[in-house]
């Protein structure tokens, strides 16, 4: 199975921002952007998978012309109390702590990289049971990120060396078993 994972376009939030699982409003001109979105990946997709997020949602329904599967296990992590909340004004000692380790430590009241990871890595595994031959996924910097530690088996304290940019993604090709998966394009 080819898989194209995208994530959403430019977001309407200031920068230093924590906004994880809060359904932020894409940029003014959002428009112009899925088309961009739309012409570097013109695919006829069997299925098209969506966190159920505005900011993802949108961009999947242009992509599919059929019905889009929104599924919480591609929202981006959950922060928790930190959502939608300046980094610089967060409590210096949980947010230390939560940096120092923060592919195991949770989040206040939210999750951890690990747990993102957890749960990204099982909707790929339930994706390879599909009878699908071509599907996109539209999701967040945190997921596709936990799709390359998934594919490549890169430690999670490494996944933040690999930039995503909005609107960017991959493609590869989901085999039989974990074993056969085979990145096809890092960033399109």
């Amino acid at each position: 199975m080819e898989v194209y994972v995208v994530r959403h376009t430019a977001v309407a939030v200031d920068k230093g921002i924590c906004y994880g699982q809060t359904d932020v409003a894409l940029s003014p001109d959002y428009v112009s952007h899925i088309h961009d979105v739309q012409t570097r990946i013109a695919e006829d997709f069997d299925q098209v998978y969506s966190s159920p997020l505005n900011r993802c949602r949108l961009l999947a329904e242009q992509l599919s012309t059929n019905s889009v599967i929104c599924d919480d296990a591609l929202m981006e992590m959950n922060f928790g109390i930190w959502e939608n909340t300046p980094w610089e004004s967060m409590d210096p000692l949980l947010s230390k702590a939560w940096m120092e380790d923060f592919v195991y430590t949770k989040t206040p009241e939210g999750e951890s990289l690990e747990l993102l990871y957890i749960r990204v890595s099982a909707f790929v595994e339930q994706l390879r049971n599909q009878p699908h031959k071509k599907v996109a996924i539209v999701t967040h910097a945190g997921v596709v990120r936990c799709i390359w530690a998934y594919l490549l088996d890169i430690p999670l304290q490494n996944i933040f060396k690999i930039p995503i940019n909005y609107g960017e993604g991959m493609v590869f090709k989901l085999g039989e078993t974990k074993e056969l998966d085979q990145i096809v394009k890092m960033v399109f």
